[in-house]
C-alpha cells in the first residue's frame, strides 16, 4: 500500500478532510444502517486491533460492535494490562501489533502529535479514536449523522456546543466538520474554559439556547480546581441545561452529548431521555458510522 493510499484509507483527524469525503462517510453509514442482517462477512479474514492507551467504554465497545458486524477478527489491547505501563512506548507497541499481522488499528491515547507521528511509521491503515483535546473523528461523524437525520441538510444549521471546549476533541472535530458542510457552530463556555484560538465566536448561554442543535459537553471539574467554576453545583447554576432552561428552546431543536454524561451538573436527569435528546441514538449511531470508517480503511 503506498503512502498515499494509507493516508488516503486512514482517518487522523477532520481538519483534513474534504466535504466530499466526509458526505460519502455519512451516505455509506447510511447504507449500513439499512442493512437488515446484523452480521456482514465484508471484511471475512481481516484482522482489527483495537489499541485503547486511555480509558473509554462506549467508543471501544462501539468500535467493536462495528468490527464484527463487519465479520472481522477483533484484537482488544488495553494499555492498563500491558508492557506499555512497564515502560514500552507507545510506537513500539503499534508496530509490535503490525508486526503480528494486523490489517487496520483504531487507536486512542492522551499525548497530542503521537498518533500522526505513529501515522507516518505504521504500514497499515490507523483510525483515530481519539487523540488528547485534538480530534475524535468518529464521534464528530456520528454527531453529523445524527443532525442529518433529524433535520435532513447540514447547511445553514446553528449549532450551540456548550462547557469545557478548551479541552474537548468533540468540540474541534465537529467545528471543523460542520463548517465544511455549511452548518454555523458556535461555543458557550466559562472563561477559563475557552477555546480563544480557535475561529469561532463565544456567546452567552442564553444566546446558545437559541440554536437548532444544543450539544453540551461532559466537564471534567478536577481540571478546573481554583477557577472560576467552584463545584458541579455552581457549574449547573451558570452553563448547565436545566428543566427552566430547556424551555427556552425552540419545539424542533435537540439535545445531544458525546457522553459520558455527568446528570445533574452539564445537563440535568430529566432532559437525558426527553423528546427532544438524541443522546442515546447518537450512541446507535456511532456502529454506522464506525462500519463505514472501517470498511473504508480496509476495502
Amino acid at each position: 500500500m503506498t503512502m498515499t493510499t494509507l493516508r488516503q484509507r486512514s482517518l487522523l483527524g477532520l481538519k483534513e478532510l474534504d466535504k466530499e469525503e466526509i458526505v460519502s462517510i455519512l451516505d455509506r453509514a447510511a447504507y449500513w444502517e439499512a442493512q437488515p442482517e446484523k452480521v456482514n462477512g465484508v471484511l471475512n479474514g481481516k484482522f482489527v486491533a483495537n489499541m485503547f492507551f486511555e480509558n473509554s467504554t462506549r467508543t471501544r465497545f462501539s468500535f467493536e460492535v462495528a468490527e464484527k458486524r463487519l465479520g472481522a477478527e477483533v484484537l482488544n489491547f488495553s494499555a492498563a494490562v500491558s508492557s506499555v505501563q512497564k515502560g514500552e512506548s507507545i510506537y513500539d507497541t503499534v508496530r509490535t501489533l503490525e508486526s503480528m499481522g494486523i490489517d487496520a488499528g483504531v487507536i486512542r491515547l492522551k499525548p497530542i502529535g503521537v498518533l500522526a507521528d505513529i501515522a507516518t511509521k505504521i504500514k497499515v491503515p490507523l483510525i483515530n479514536a481519539g487523540d488528547g483535546n485534538n480530534e475524535h473523528p468518529t464521534q464528530a461523524l456520528l454527531d453529523l449523522y445524527t443532525m442529518r437525520k433529524q433535520f435532513g441538510e447540514l447547511r445553514g444549521l446553528n449549532v450551540s456546543i456548550i462547557g469545557d471546549v478548551m479541552h474537548s476533541r468533540v468540540a474541534r472535530s465537529n467545528l471543523w466538520a460542520l463548517k465544511k458542510l455549511g452548518a454555523n457552530v458556535k461555543f458557550c463556555a466559562p472563561a477559563n474554559m475557552t477555546a480563544p484560538e480557535l475561529d469561532v465566536e463565544h456567546i452567552a448561554i442564553d444566546e446558545a439556547l437559541k440554536a437548532d442543535v444544543v450539544m453540551m459537553l461532559r466537564v471534567q471539574l478536577e481540571r478546573h480546581e481554583g477557577g472560576i467554576i467552584k463545584s458541579a453545583e455552581d457549574y449547573r447554576t451558570q452553563y448547565g441545561l436545566t428543566v427552566e432552561r430547556a424551555k427556552r428552546m425552540a419545539p424542533h431543536a435537540i439535545i445531544m452529548h458525546p457522553a459520558p454524561i455527568n446528570r445533574g451538573v452539564e445537563i440535568d436527569d430529566e432532559l437525558v431521555e426527553c423528546p427532544q435528546s438524541r443522546i442515546f441514538p447518537q450512541m446507535q449511531n456511532g456502529v454506522p458510522i464506525r462500519m463505514a470508517v472501517i470498511e473504508r480503511a480496509l476495502s
